[in-house]
């Protein structure tokens, strides 16, 4: 009992879905005495799902491993192919395992259906008391769950809000050193590391819907912009509502080129769609690369300055903070990360 309230305890007092995701492996490694357990989580687009692996721990091993945050989606397998798990999300039932499948599935649900499964390997078969007290461990998990959303997104977009950005943009910077060394241990080239992107997306003229049309309207197109986003963006791709008209993203890309397309696509998505009552809405965008060291102030503003060049230039446009710079169209901003320099 007291290894159990353990577990327990330290499932509900973390904050961040990375650590609950390896916390609830090692509560059911420890509980259940498993050989191995991995949770799965089915990601993407429909007709495109994909199976991402967020955690999986092997008796006694120091750590969990996990699919590295960059990965390309296409290097995940595809639903259909895994059809166990599959049966396990969609039925939501406890799939036992089998002489053939040696592996038994447990099913990740969340406030709005089927999320994942959690698969384990035991030596021997897990008694209906064991069963019972896994799923009331993934209860447990499935409301942490719930309060994290309720905590990190914004109540009418449903998209992360400004209060967790900094943690994510430091999880972010420093990707591209780990990315460097995991390839320089699998000798890939170095130039492959991934890079993230800050996009700050500002509506054109907002003010002037809420004037015109009311504050209903003015909402209704802040949350049809939002279903925008995350149709128009990736799983990996982190996507903030910092209040009234102003978006942000946090893009994964393989170059500037590749962040320019990406958000010029997005942009072109908005100005073709129409609004109800509101008719045709556009943005205006700015971006620039996060440096590893980078600060969330720092990064921001640079996006942020692009954005101004943006609107005061014709606007419903994407502009580059780098490129701005290089251009001479505006003036390199004399700081060191956050401390400017006399």
């Amino acid at each position: 009992m007291p290894e159990i309230i353990d577990h327990l305890a330290s499932l509900t007092g973390l904050r961040d879905r990375d650590t609950l995701d390896v916390s609830l492996a090692q509560a059911l490694r420890d509980l259940i005495g498993t050989e191995q357990v991995a949770i799965h989580r089915l990601i993407g687009d429909a007709g495109q799902l994909r199976w991402l692996n967020r955690a999986t721990l092997l008796a006694g091993a120091p750590a969990a491993t996990s699919d590295p945050a960059w990965i390309a989606l296409e290097e995940l397998p595809l639903a259909e192919q895994r059809p166990r798990w599959l049966a396990c999300l969609t039925n939501a039932q406890f799939v036992p395992a089998t002489q053939a499948e040696p592996t038994m599935l447990f099913p990740l649900v969340g406030e709005t259906g089927g999320i994942g499964v959690v698969e384990m390997r035991l030596k021997h078969r897990l008694s209906a008391k064991m069963r019972s007290l896994v799923f009331g461990v993934l209860r447990i998990y499935r409301n942490m769950h719930a309060l994290l959303d309720y905590s990190e997104r914004d109540s009418l977009t449903g998209l992360l809000n400004r209060k967790i950005f900094d943690d994510s943009f430091y999880k972010v910077s420093a990707l591209p050193l780990m990315a460097q060394s995991e390839e320089a241990k699998n000798e890939r080239r170095q130039s492959e590391a991934p890079r993230y992107w800050l996009g700050v997306i500002d509506i054109d003229h907002f003010k002037l819907v809420n004037d015109r049309f009311g504050h209903l309207i003015g909402d209704e197109v802040l949350l049809l912009l939002s279903r925008i986003m995350r149709g128009a963006f990736r799983y990996y791709d982190q996507l903030y509502r910092f209040g009234g008209e102003e978006f942000v993203v946090l893009l994964l890309c393989a170059d500037a080129e590749d962040a320019m397309a990406a958000l010029q696509r997005f942009r072109r998505v908005v100005e073709a769609y129409v609004f109800p009552q509101a008719g045709t809405i556009t943005v205006s965008i700015g971006y620039t690369l996060i440096e590893p060291g980078d600060t969330p102030g720092s990064a921001f503003e640079r996006a942020d300055r692009a954005v101004y060049h943006a609107k005061h230039h014709g606007r419903n446009q994407v502009c580059s903070h780098a490129a701005l710079i290089r251009d001479g169209l505006i003036e390199e901003d004399r700081r060191i990360g956050d401390v400017e320099l006399f």
